[in-house]
C-alpha cells in the first residue's frame, strides 16, 4: 500500500480517493482496499440493496482510473457478495420489479436492432434482382436509393409504413425514390381490385396514379368497405378517366403486372406486407421512422461507397 493510501487509512478516512467530499457514509471507513469499503458498503444496507448502488460504485470508481488489481477486487468481492447473499438479487427484483422490466426491455430491443443492423450489413452483399420497368416512379428517376415496396392497399400496416416513406421522402428530397409492387392479399377484402385500379391509373398518367395511391391509404377504410365504386370515384376526382380505368384493370398488362409483381416477392423470400427493399437491404413490416431512416442512410452510403 503507497503512503498517500495508507495515511488516509490512518486518518480514518477510506482510500477510496474518487469522492470530491473526502468524507462521507464510505469514507469514514477503515479499511485497507478499495474492494473491502464497499462491499461493507453494500452489506451494511437500510432495507435493502439496489443494484444501481452497485453499479454507481463500480463506476464511480472506474472514472478515478484506479490500478487494474484494485478493479480485479472490487469486481471479486461484488461477485462474492452476490454469491454469499443469494436473497439480495430477489430484494431487488421484488422491489423494483418495474425498473427490472424496463432494463430488460431496453436491453431486447437494443439487441434486436444490432441483429436487425447485422442483417442489413449482410443484406448489402447480396443484390436482388428487381424489375421496374413499366412501373410508375415517384422521385427523382437518378436517386442513389431506391424504395421498393412490396405492399397491399388494404393493409393497416401498410397504410402506416406509407405514411413513413412519405415523410423519409420529403425529409431525403432528391435522394430517394419509391417504386410500389403489388403483393395484394387475397383474404383482404378488395386488395386486388385496389392495386389492379393503380396499374390502370399508372396507364393513364403517372403523377395521378401517385395521387390515388395516397387516396387509397388515407381512406384505406372506404376502400375494404366500398371496393371499386369508391376507388374509380376517386381516380374521377382527380382528372382520370373512370370508364378506361375499369377496363385497363382487366387488361393483360395489368394482369402480366400483378403476376410479376407476385412471383418476384415470393423469390425473394417476402411473406407478408409491408416489406420493402430499401436498395438491397430487406425492411420487414412498419418500422419506426428513425430506423427506416437508418436503413436509408446505410443504403446511402453504400451507394457512395460503389460509387
Amino acid at each position: 500500500m503507497n503512503e498517500e493510501k495508507e495515511g488516509r487509512r490512518q486518518r480514518g478516512e477510506c482510500i477510496v480517493s474518487a469522492c470530491p467530499q473526502r468524507v462521507c457514509g464510505v469514507h469514514t471507513l477503515k479499511f485497507y482496499s478499495i474492494a473491502e469499503a464497499y462491499k461493507l458498503m453494500i452489506l451494511k444496507k437500510q432495507g435493502g440493496v439496489l443494484v444501481a448502488m452497485i453499479l454507481a460504485a463500480v463506476v464511480a470508481l472506474f472514472a478515478a482510473q484506479p490500478a487494474q488489481a484494485e478493479d480485479a477486487e472490487l469486481k471479486e468481492a461484488i461477485r462474492q457478495v452476490l454469491r454469499d447473499n443469494p436473497e439480495l438479487v430477489m430484494e431487488v427484483l421484488r422491489q423494483n420489479s418495474e425498473q427490472v422490466f424496463d432494463v430488460v426491455r431496453d436491453g431486447n430491443r437494443i439487441a434486436r436492432e444490432r441483429a436487425m443492423r447485422a442483417q442489413w450489413q449482410a443484406d448489402m452483399q447480396q443484390p436482388k434482382n428487381v424489375h421496374f420497368e413499366d412501373r410508375p416512379i415517384r422521385g427523382a428517376a437518378d436517386a442513389p436509393v431506391t424504395v421498393v415496396a412490396y405492399s397491399d392497399f388494404t393493409c393497416p400496416y401498410c397504410a402506416q409504413a406509407a405514411g413513413t416513406v412519405a415523410a423519409l421522402m420529403e425529409h431525403y428530397k432528391g435522394k430517394v425514390r419509391l417504386v410500389f409492387k403489388h403483393y395484394p392479399l387475397k383474404s383482404h377484402d378488395n386488395a386486388e381490385i385496389a392495386s389492379r385500379l393503380f396499374v390502370a391509373a399508372g396507364m393513364q398518367d403517372e403523377a395521378k396514379a401517385w395521387a390515388l395511391y395516397d387516396a387509397m391509404f388515407m381512406e384505406r377504410g372506404r376502400v375494404i368497405k366500398e371496393g371499386q365504386p369508391f376507388i374509380v370515384q376517386k381516380a374521377e376526382e382527380l382528372g382520370l378517366d373512370g370508364k378506361k380505368l375499369v377496363r385497363d384493370a382487366k387488361s393483360e398488362f395489368a394482369n402480366r403486372i400483378l403476376q410479376e409483381d407476385r412471383a418476384e416477392a415470393e423469390k425473394l423470400g417476402i411473406e407478408g406486407t409491408p416489406t420493402f427493399l430499401v436498395n438491397d437491404i430487406v425492411v420487414r413490416g412498419s418500422l419506426p421512422l428513425q430506423q427506416f431512416a437508418d436503413a436509408i442512410d446505410m443504403a446511402w452510403a453504400g451507394a457512395e461507397n460503389r460509387n
